[in-house]
C-alpha cells in the first residue's frame, strides 16, 4: 500500500485551476468538431464526384467513420496536453522508481 502523505497534490485540485483546463480542453474539442465537419464534407464532395449518389449508407457510413476517429483522436490528444500543461503529469508519486533504475 503506497504512503499517501508523500504523493504530491495535482493543481487541477484548485478549483480555478480545473476551470482554466477544462475551458482549454473545451476550445480544443471545438477546434476537433470543426475539423472534423470540413473533413467529412470534404470526403463527401470527392465521393460524390468519385462515384456519385451511390448509396446513402455509404456517406453515412465514411461522416460515422471520419467523424468519430476526428473526434477521438481529438479528446485523447487534448486530454494529454491539458494535463501535461496543467502541471497534473508532475503530480505522481512512484515509489518503486528508485528500486528500478538503482
Amino acid at each position: 500500500m503506497p504512503d499517501t502523505r508523500s504523493i504530491p497534490p495535482s493543481p487541477l485540485d484548485q478549483p480555478d485551476a480545473a476551470a482554466r483546463a477544462m475551458a482549454h480542453y473545451c476550445r480544443m474539442m471545438r477546434w476537433s468538431a470543426d475539423l472534423a465537419v470540413a473533413v467529412v464534407a470534404i470526403v463527401w464532395v470527392w465521393l460524390y464526384h468519385e462515384f456519385g449518389l451511390v448509396s446513402i449508407h455509404l456517406y453515412i457510413a465514411t461522416a460515422l467513420g471520419f467523424g468519430l476517429m476526428i473526434m477521438l483522436v481529438g479528446a485523447l490528444m487534448g486530454l494529454v496536453f491539458v494535463s501535461h500543461g496543467s502541471g497534473h503529469d508532475d503530480a505522481i508519486s512512484d515509489p518503486i522508481a528508485d528500486e528500478i533504475w538503482s
